[in-house]
């Protein structure tokens, strides 16, 4: 046993502290970004918020709205392979830039991406997900799935420390899904005491991947605008988001209707609601990891959107950075007191 006694941070914990600035408008910072993949070799331009992988959250219809602010969306991984095929043989030629396929670890989830990648050739993204990313067995895989996957940016996770960051680079992913625990339907922290706050999480794995010339997502534990730009600024060249983008058109779930007023579904993958409809129910040897929860209809996905990412320029104006890539330069986080704490919440 060993006691860890340096002080972890999540989102709420801190705030961005505002530095002069020659801006006038959040209308002159761009948000884009350009990156060259450590593994696959590949560059990609864009803006880097991703929605999850998540079947309430990562449609073919929120890729379909994501891609038109150039941004990117992990779909998630139940969707058939004629579901797949029937969607990009009918979508716009640059969905492929903003979308990603995702998948297990079994080897039914191999032959099932290997089967799409090999009728759409032009997927540039993998999202290669799993709750625990410190098995060997993960490894292992990550390794196989650039070996099969040669030119495609692969995105491997979900770990929280900088040793398991390079391990999952050194094994071919490009981009690492950092976050245990900090997702708002997820109960792994109840469940098995295990985690990390999120920002220092962020904070660690960013060090760690950009030492070795790769990347991070953070993914997780964002409820705010304000919450993606800390990540951002926390050194995250990507910030996965799951329970923002839930509750809209775009996302999946059912509607729920209640005292006159509309809700959608939205669950953690590991859930027992998810794992009643993909898996038959939660094996015997395991307990279930998220919960269910029923959201306020929130209409066009297109509003929440634009809502971050304005949230996101304006963060860059209050520190005077004019491109995203600069914002983490400029950042100086402060420590909230512990009354003010309180009244903000907890991660």
């Amino acid at each position: 046993m060993h006691v860890e006694n340096d002080i972890k941070l999540g989102f709420k914990d801190v705030l961005i502290r505002p530095k002069r600035s020659t801006l006038k408008s959040r209308s002159q910072v761009s948000l884009e970004r350009t990156y060259t993949f450590r593994n696959s070799g590949q560059t990609w331009t864009g803006v880097p918020l991703v929605a999850a992988n998540m079947d309430t959250v990562g449609t073919f219809e929120m890729a379909t709205e994501l891609a038109k602010h150039k941004c990117l969306t992990a779909v998630h991984k139940h969707y058939s392979i004629e579901e797949w095929n029937s969607f990009l043989a009918a979508a716009d030629e640059t969905i492929y830039d903003h979308i990603m396929i995702s998948t297990g670890t079994s080897e039914s989830d191999f032959e099932k991406i290997s089967a799409v990648i090999a009728t759409n050739p032009k997927l540039r993204f993998i999202c290669i997900d799993v709750a625990n990313g410190y098995s060997e067995h993960f490894a292992d895989f990550v390794r196989r799935a650039r070996a099969a996957f040669n030119d495609k940016i692969i995105m491997a996770g979900n770990v929280v420390t900088g040793e398991m960051v390079e391990e999952l680079l050194l094994c071919g992913a490009d981009i690492i899904k950092v976050g245990i625990g900090p997702g708002s339907v997820c109960t792994t922290r109840v469940k098995t005491g295990v985690g990390y706050p999120q920002l220092s999480a962020t904070i660690e794995s960013a060090d760690a991947a950009h030492g070795l010339s790769g990347h991070v997502v953070s993914d997780g534990g964002c409820s705010c605008a304000g919450d993606v730009a800390k990540a951002f600024g926390a050194g995250a060249d990507f910030v996965m988001i799951g329970g923002m983008f839930a509750g809209h058109d775009e996302s999946g779930g059912k509607t729920v209707e209640r005292d006159g007023k509309v809700y959608r579904q939205f669950y953690g993958m590991s859930s027992s609601t998810a794992m009643d409809k993909h898996s038959g129910g939660v094996a015997n040897y395991r307990a279930s990891e998220g919960k269910t929860v029923e959201v306020p209809y929130r209409g066009p996905v297109a509003n929440t959107i634009s809502d971050i990412l304005g949230g996101v320029r304006s963060t860059c104006t209050y520190v005077g950075a004019s491109q995203l890539k600069e914002l983490s330069k400029r950042t100086t986080f402060i420590r909230v007191q512990e009354q003010e704490n309180n009244v903000f919440g907890k991660e």
